[in-house]
């Protein structure tokens, strides 16, 4: 039940363009050990293509089945759930919901900063390059794409997914950026089996693509992805920045005076959510092993 509910907390956040569900895997104490088992699901899917169907039962075995179906659950429950309520409220009130998950993605940081065992130059020198260009990149904006062809929501599940396991990077965002964000929730929302079924094989082929680099660079450079990580989070706040239109558009300013406090409160609460879930969570763990 509580790997179905962290699923759930993925899955809400991978609903919302500018917070990623790798985000909360963080905050959950969890991502390692989903990374390692999103690996090994890669190497079983890898073995099957190459028709070596003993050696892919042997790496299905190996896999954390008790971990990972109820996770699954979890985040395809909040995904079908909560599409057309989460974007009807980032659309009705999308100051509000910006400054709500801004306070969750910036108490976010401190958690990914924990996870640095050691904090040198080469990691300070990194967090800052990233964070500098996942602000000025995550500036930009695509029109939404009319009637894209059926072959474009592989790809867009292709990349999105791997957004959606990196902490800091938004797959809704990226979908944003690609003009393809509200035809996929179109098709979530209209149930349309066809165009999910292409989205899913997309988002299956990238993720057993990308889970094996991100498992080698946690292993081999932890400290220094996490360093990455963290710039990541911080230029990604503003995509989350709620003036003057939050998510809708990549322009900052500074709020008047009537409309800081209710913004600002639940930004207070965001955060507070995060340090709640981290409390409750399992401890992050340092190392993938």
């Amino acid at each position: 039940m509580l790997n179905f509910i962290r699923g759930f907390l993925m899955g809400s956040a991978d609903v919302v363009p500018g917070v990623s569900g790798g985000t909360v895997a963080l905050i959950v104490g969890i991502y390692p050990r989903l990374i390692d088992n999103v690996r090994k699901g890669a190497a079983a899917l890898g073995a099957f293509v190459r028709l070596r169907v003993a050696e892919g039962v042997d790496r299905l075995r190996s896999i954390e089945w008790g971990f990972l179906l109820p996770l699954l659950g979890g985040i395809v429950l909040a995904l079908v759930s909560l599409a057309r309520l989460i974007g009807n409220l980032l659309e009705d009130h999308p100051v509000e919901m910006s400054a709500l998950f801004f306070g969750l993605v910036f108490a976010s940081i401190f958690v990914a900063r924990k996870m640095l065992t050691h904090w040198e130059p080469i990691h300070l020198a990194t967090f800052l390059v990233v964070a500098g260009v996942a602000f000025v990149v995550l500036g930009w904006r695509s029109g939404e794409a009319e009637d894209p062809a059926t072959w474009i929501f592989f790809v867009a599940g292709a990349v999105a997914i791997c957004a959606m396991i990196l902490p800091g990077v938004s797959g809704s965002f990226l979908l944003l950026v690609l003009g393809m964000y509200e035809a996929v929730l179109g098709a979530v929302n209209d149930r349309d089996l066809v165009v999910l079924a292409v989205f899913v094989s997309g988002a299956v082929i990238g993720l057993a693509v990308f889970s094996s680099v991100l498992y080698w660079a946690l292993d081999s450079h932890h400290d220094l992805v996490m360093a990455a990580v963290t710039g990541l989070l911080v230029g990604s706040l503003r995509v989350l920045w709620p003036w003057p239109n939050g998510i809708e558009g990549p322009e900052l300013s500074l709020p008047t005076a009537d409309e800081f406090a209710a913004p600002f409160l639940l930004a207070v609460v965001g955060g507070g959510l995060v340090f709640l879930i981290t409390r409750l969570g399992t401890r992050p763990t340092a190392r993938v092993e």
